[in-house]
């Protein structure tokens, strides 16, 4: 990787050269050096976005990294499954019922949200309902209901790292 780095860091000086030698037929009006010079304008922003790409390990350009995805792309904090199975009190596609002890862990994580993070929680990643819909549902904005799912999931992201009781 180093050596592929270090070639393209030698055309992109190769790439400046050429680009210097023609700035003064390109500033006298020379059509064919401007057309070159040009071309090898863009050739340099090329290998600059080639480099920048090998240095960072990510694509240049992007606002934001694989890290920093948006709330509803990230990963749920508890298992959408389980989730659906304690919500409608049913198997919810998963081959049995939850546990007393599983079902004990999910209260204690929803424990610590407010009455309205907890519907919002729920209806979205427990019933499925889209924000749209839970926003409808509850009468409330739909800023409002990523708001209160973004401030569930932080809270029970909390919970889970620092309770007993959500151990294994």
């Amino acid at each position: 990787m180093q050596d592929l780095l270090k070639s393209y860091k030698e055309t992109k000086k190769g790439l400046n050269d050429a680009y210097e030698q023609r700035r003064a037929d390109a500033e006298v009006g020379n059509e064919e050096a401007m057309a070159e010079r040009q071309l090898i304008g863009e050739m340099r922003g090329e290998v600059d976005w080639i480099i920048e790409w090998l240095e960072t390990g990510r694509r240049p350009g992007n606002k934001r990294g694989i890290e920093r995805r948006a709330a509803y792309e990230r990963e749920k904090l508890i298992d959408p499954v389980r989730m659906q199975a304690y919500v409608s009190r049913s198997t919810a596609g998963s081959p049995c019922n939850l546990t007393d002890w599983q079902r004990f862990q999910l209260e204690d994580a929803l424990s610590s949200l407010t009455e309205r993070e907890r519907e919002c929680y729920v209806l979205t990643h427990g019933e499925g309902f889209s924000f749209d819909e839970t926003a409808r549902m509850l009468q409330i904005s739909k800023s409002s209901v990523q708001t209160l799912v973004t401030r569930a999931q932080t809270k029970i992201s909390d919970r889970v790292t620092n309770s007993l009781f959500l151990v294994g």
